[in-house]
């Protein structure tokens, strides 16, 4: 029996938990009551699809920036599954912030409890974040700057939520576009193979 630990099942791994935090939100959107006239139903809705969205588009991140990181690992650490696994538990927490807002409304409390969800993963991120980079010695492929921006932004929208709730879910779509922005390694490597084919 191989004690060395592969990159293959962490990444398989946390693939699966992914898509069954993707699944279960998606399950929590629920079709309108048929006693609604179908604009007022698609009204009623709306908040929740919206977080839901943006929900998707966040957790989606974070696959495609996991897969990036793990490819730079040749062999994991006990310290790099824990982080992990501490990473997937706080990602598995946006389904309660997405299905709170859901069943709640679009409300300051609920939208910070949302972002106390989403805030929960950044941190965690940057754990996992250091341990590959004390693991591989490599720059990761995301900045630094933006994980602490994202973080104080999720922190940050919170008091705005209080006063705006328009200028929260702006703030927390930064984030998102933020992120949609790939690292500049990749685009550096995805260059270079282009040139290669």
């Amino acid at each position: 029996m191989s004690l060395q630990l592969t990159t293959g099942r962490i990444a398989t791994f946390s693939d699966g938990v992914i898509a069954v935090i993707i699944t279960v939100m998606v399950l929590d959107l629920k079709v309108p009551a048929r006693d609604l006239p179908d604009l007022e139903g698609l009204r009623k809705v709306l908040p929740l699809l919206m977080i839901y969205a943006l929900s998707f588009v966040e957790v989606g991140i974070y696959w495609v920036n996991h897969h990036y990181m793990i490819d730079d690992v040749e062999q994991v650490s006990h310290s790099l599954l824990w982080a992990n696994l501490v990473f997937l538990f706080t990602l598995s927490l946006i389904p309660f912030g997405t299905a709170w807002v859901g069943e709640r409304g679009l409300t300051p409390f609920a939208l910070s409890l949302y972002l106390v969800c989403c805030a929960l993963p950044t941190v965690s991120w940057i754990v996992l974040s250091i341990v590959v980079r004390h693991r591989t010695h490599i720059p990761l492929a995301g900045s630094p700057v933006k994980q602490l921006t994202s973080a104080a932004l999720y922190v940050g929208v919170i008091p705005v939520s209080y006063h705006s709730l328009t200028a929260a879910m702006l703030m927390l779509a930064a984030v998102a576009v933020l992120w949609l922005i790939p690292p500049k390694r990749v685009l550096e490597m995805t260059q270079e193979k282009s040139k290669e084919l």
